[in-house]
C-alpha cells in the first residue's frame, strides 16, 4: 500500500498519463528563459491544463507547419480555438517526440466562426457548452464575442438561454476578461507566464492594483519571487530607483539576507551600509526609509553589545518570548517529589549494570533537582548514558516524559538510544499540514512533566519559540546538545545563547570515556575542536580515521570514486550506496555536493532506459535521495534519506522508500527531492552514517571552518575519511568558525529576574 495514495496533494492535480505536472518546464523559482524561437497558431485541443499552477499541454496547428504540434507551457486560462503566440525552444523528447517548450505564452480569442465555436464550446466560459456554442455562433456569427462583451442582453435571443444562464455567461465572460487583462499586464512588465499564474492565483482580480501600487509585495507573498525579481517588475511599472517604497523594501531585503546568514538583526550602521550597497542608493536615503519602517513597526531598534541595532520584528519578539518562557520554567517548583541522588544513582547503576563516573553522577544529580538544565559535550563523553540514567529514575517515579529532536533522523537516533518514543518537534507539536500551524501551544500544552530536547544545536529561534509555548509551566526542560557543532540553518543560535547567558545551569562534559577514546574518530574530533590537526594512520593500518591526499580537483574526484566504489566496500564490507555518505563543506562548485552527486550517480547507478529528468537531476530506480523540504502531509521531512524504488511513466509518478515507508511523488513534485550520494555537512546534522567521506579543497575556502569539519567528522560511526588537500584541512582547523550571529537571546536571558 502506498503511504500517500497516488501522490496527489491537497490543492494539486496530477497531469494526465505521460504528461507530468511541470513537464519540461522550469521550476517556479527559476527565471523565464530568454525568448529563442517563436511559434504562432491555433489551439486545436487542450490536452491538459492544471488551473492551480497553469501548466498546460496543447495541440496547436502552428503557422508554417503541415501537422499539429505539441506545445508545453503555462497559462492561467486557455481554450481550444484560441490563437496563441509563444516563445521558447523545440525539444525532441524520447517518449513524446518533438515538442515546443514555451517560456512565454500569450493567447487571444479566435476570430473565425469555426474557431469561436470551438472556443466557446470548450467550457472556458461558465454556462456555455458545445450545444450553446453552436447556437450562439449560428445566431450572431463571428461577432458573437462582441455581443457577449458589449450587448449581453441580446443573449436572450438565443433559444434556451434564459435569465439564469444569461447571468452565468456574463459572469464567466467577465472573469475570463479579468484574467486576460492581468496576464497581458504581467507579460508587458516582464513577468514569465508561470509566475503570472502564481501571482493571479494569489491576488485574483486585485493583481494589477497590488503590483502597480507595491510590486515589492511579490517578494513577501509569492514563493519563488525575491526582491531582485520584484525590483525588476517595479522598474517596469515606473517606480523610481530612489522611491521610498523601494528603499523600504530594500531594508527588508537586507535583513532577509542577514537572516539567511543566521542573524536575527544587524548593527544599525551595518544595515545602512548593506542596504545602500544592495540596492545602489545613497546611505542618507536609507536612513530616511529606516525611520519610516521603525515608525510602522516592521523593524525594531535596540542594541547589540551596547551598539545600536535593527531587528526584524518577528524574530525580535520571538527571542524575547523564548527568554521569558525559559525563566518561567526555571522559576517554578519541580514537577516530581524530591529525589535523593545518593539512593537513586546506586539504584540505577544496579538496574543498568553501569558504573557512572563522578562527572556523570554530578550531571544526574543536578538534573533530578533542576527544572531547567543544559547538558553539552562532544562525542564519547557519555551524554547518552547520563540521559538514560535520568530517564530511568524519573520514569520509576511515574514522571510523564516527552522526547523530541529537530529532525526525523535525530529523533530516530534518540529513540534507539533511549528505547523510548521520540518525535520531531513538528510531530510533537502536532502540526496541521493544511495550515502549518501547531495544535500544541500555551492553550493546549504538551501532556508531559519533563521534555527532553536532543540535538539542540540545530534549534532555530522560530521553532524554539513554538516549542516553548507548548511546554506546561509546571514541566521541566532538559536540553541536550553539542554546542561546538555548527548552529542551526535557521536564524539564531539558541543553544549557544542559552549557555553564554549564564542564566541557565549547564553541565559541560569533557571527559572522553575509555571505550570511546579508542576511536580515532572521537580522538580527532576533540583535537580539531581544540584547534589541533588530526592524527592520521597510514592507509595500510586498520583504523577508523584516514586522510587521503589529493592535489587537485581531478585527482580528488578520481580517488573519491575509487574509495566509494572499490576500496571502502572491499576493505570494510560496506555497501557503497547505503553505508557510505559523502559530506561536502558546500553545495556549489565542481567539488560541491551537487556536482559530486552527478559523478557518483554515474559511477554507482547510471541511468538506464527507465529514468526521469526533472529540476536538474536525473532519477532512476536505486538512487539515494534526500527530502529537502518539510512535507507534513506525507510525514517526511527536510534531511530524511530514502531510496527510489520505482518510476511509473504511465502514471507520471516516482515511488521512494523512507525508513520502510513508500511515498509517491508526481513528477512535478520532484523539486522536493535531491540526489543524496553527496550532501552538505549542514544537511547531515542530527544524522549518523556507517562511513563518511569529507572532500576538502581550497575551492571550499568560504566554508572551511573548525565547527563545520568537527560536525562532519562526528557524523561517522565506523569510518571517517578526509580526502583532499592538507592545506585545506589546515585552514579548516585553524578557522575558529563563522563570526558570531547577531542575536539578543543571551542578553534577554541575562536580564530575566531570577
Amino acid at each position: 500500500m502506498m503511504a500517500a495514495g497516488r501522490g496527489t496533494r491537497k490543492g494539486r492535480k496530477l497531469a494526465p498519463k505521460g504528461y507530468p505536472e511541470g513537464y519540461h518546464v522550469q521550476s517556479d523559482a527559476a527565471r523565464a528563459e530568454p525568448a529563442g524561437e517563436f511559434l504562432t497558431g491555433t489551439i486545436e485541443r487542450v490536452t491538459y491544463h492544471n488551473p492551480e499552477n497553469g501548466f498546460c499541454v496543447l495541440r496547436v496547428q502552428a503557422r508554417g507547419r503541415r501537422e499539429p504540434v505539441v506545445l508545453v507551457g503555462h497559462a492561467a486560462a486557455i481554450a481550444a480555438g484560441e490563437f496563441i503566440q509563444a516563445a521558447g525552444a523545440w525539444q525532441n523528447d524520447r517518449r513524446h517526440g518533438l515538442q515546443f517548450r514555451a517560456s512565454y505564452l500569450k493567447s487571444v480569442p479566435p476570430t473565425s466562426a469555426e474557431g469561436i465555436a470551438r472556443y466557446l464550446g470548450s467550457g472556458m466560459i461558465r454556462g456555455i457548452g458545445p450545444i450553446y456554442a453552436r447556437r450562439l455562433v449560428q445566431s450572431f456569427g463571428a461577432g458573437v464575442l462582441d455581443i457577449i462583451d458589449r450587448e449581453p442582453a441580446r443573449l436572450a435571443e438565443v433559444p434556451g438561454i434564459g435569465p439564469k444562464r444569461q447571468l452565468r455567461i456574463r459572469e464567466g465572460w467577465a472573469e475570463q476578461k479579468i484574467v486576460r487583462e492581468i496576464m497581458l499586464f504581467l507579460h508587458a512588465n516582464g513577468v514569465s507566464t508561470a509566475r503570472s499564474v502564481r501571482i493571479y492565483k494569489t491576488y485574483g482580480a486585485d493583481a494589477v492594483r497590488v503590483i502597480s501600487e507595491n510590486p515589492y509585495r511579490l517578494a513577501r507573498d509569492i514563493r519563488g519571487i525575491g526582491f531582485t525579481s520584484a525590483d525588476t517588475i517595479a522598474a517596469k511599472v515606473g517606480i523610481a530607483p530612489d522611491a521610498p517604497i523601494r528603499i523600504r523594501a530594500g531594508i527588508g531585503y537586507a535583513l532577509a539576507e542577514a537572516m539567511d546568514e543566521g542573524h536575527c538583526g544587524l548593527p544599525r550602521e551595518e544595515l545602512l551600509d548593506l542596504t545602500a550597497r544592495l540596492i545602489s542608493v545613497p546611505r542618507e536615503a536609507v536612513e530616511t526609509a529606516l525611520a519610516a519602517e521603525l515608525a510602522e513597526g516592521a523593524v525594531i531598534a535596540d542594541t547589540l553589545a551596547g551598539a545600536p541595532a535593527i531587528f526584524l520584528a518577528g524574530l525580535y519578539r520571538a527571542e524575547q518570548e523564548i527568554a521569558a518562557r525559559l525563566a518561567q520554567i526555571a522559576a517554578g517548583p519541580l514537577a516530581w517529589p524530591a529525589i535523593e541522588p545518593a539512593r537513586a544513582i546506586p539504584w540505577v547503576e544496579r538496574k543498568t549494570g553501569l558504573t557512572l563516573a563522578p562527572s556523570q553522577r554530578e550531571a544526574v544529580s543536578l538534573a533530578l533537582a533542576q527544572k531547567l538544565l543544559v547538558i553539552t559535550g562532544g562525542p564519547g563523553v557519555g551524554k547518552t548514558t547520563i540521559l538514560n540514567a535520568i530517564l530511568r529514575i524519573l520514569r520509576a517515579k511515574e514522571v510523564r516524559v516527552a522526547l523530541a529532536a529537530p529532525t526525523g533522523r535525530a529523533a530516530k537516533r534518540l529513540s534507539e538510544s533511549t528505547g523510548l518514543e521520540a518525535r520531531t518537534i513538528h510531530r510533537l507539536l502536532e502540526i496541521n499540514p493544511a495550515t502549518g500551524a501547531f495544535r500544541r501551544d500555551a492553550a493546549n500544552p504538551l501532556p508531559a512533566d519533563l521534555l527532553v530536547l536532543d540535538e539542540a544545536s540545530m534549534l532555530d529561534v522560530p521553532l524554539a519559540r513554538a516549542l516553548l509555548r507548548a511546554v506546561p509551566p509546571a514541566a521541566a526542560l532538559l536540553i541536550v546538545g553539542d554546542v561546538d557543532q555548527i548552529p542551526s540553518v535557521g536564524p539564531g543560535q539558541v543553544l549557544a545563547d542559552i549557555i553564554a547567558s549564564g542564566a541557565v545551569p549547564v553541565i559541560r562534559l569533557r571527559e572522553v570515556f575509555r571505550q570511546a577514546a579508542a576511536s580515532r574518530i572521537i580522538q580527532n574530533a576533540h583535537r580539531i575542536n581544540q584547534g589541533e590537526m588530526p592524527e592520521t594512520a597510514p592507509e595500510s593500518e586498520d583504523s577508523d580515521f584516514h586522510f587521503v591526499p589529493a592535489a587537485d580537483p581531478d585527482e580528488l574526484l578520481r580517488k573519491l570514486i575509487a574509495l566509494v566504489t572499490e576500496r571502502i566496500p572491499r576493505r570494510f564490507g560496506l555497501d557503497p550506496v547505503r553505508d557510505i555518505q559523502i559530506l561536502c563543506p558546500m553545495n556549489r562548485g565542481t567539488l560541491g555536493a551537487r556536482a559530486l552527486n552527478l559523478a557518483l550517480k554515474q559511477a554507482l547507478n547510471p541511468s538506464g532506459a527507465l529514468a526521469i529528468e526533472r529540476f536538474g537531476f536525473t532519477y532512476s530506480a536505486g538512487d539515494k535521495v534526500m527530502q529537502v523540504e518539510n512535507d507534513y502531509e506525507r510525514d517526511v521531512f527536510n534531511g530524511d534519506l530514502g531510496f527510489i524504488r520505482a518510476i511509473d511513466l504511465d502514471e507520471a509518478e516516482l515511488a521512494a522508500a523512507f525508513d520502510g515507508r513508500e511515498i509517491r511523488y508526481s513528477f512535478g513534485e520532484l523539486d522536493e527531492l535531491q540526489l543524496a550520494y553527496a550532501t552538505t555537512i549542514h544537511k547531515s546534522q542530527g544524522s549518523e552514517y556507517p562511513a563518511v567521506i569529507i572532500p576538502l579543497s581550497t575551492q571550499h575556502f568560504p566554508m572551511l571552518a573548525r565547527n563545520l569539519l568537527y560536525t562532519g567528522i562526528t557524523r561517522g560511526k565506523r569510518l571517517v575519511v578526509l580526502l583532499g588537500q592538507k592545506r585545506a584541512l589546515g585552514i579548516a582547523v585553524r578557522t575558529a568558525g563563522a563570526r558570531r550571529r547577531h542575536s539578543r537571546l543571551a542578553e534577554w536571558l541575562s536580564s530575566q529576574p531570577r
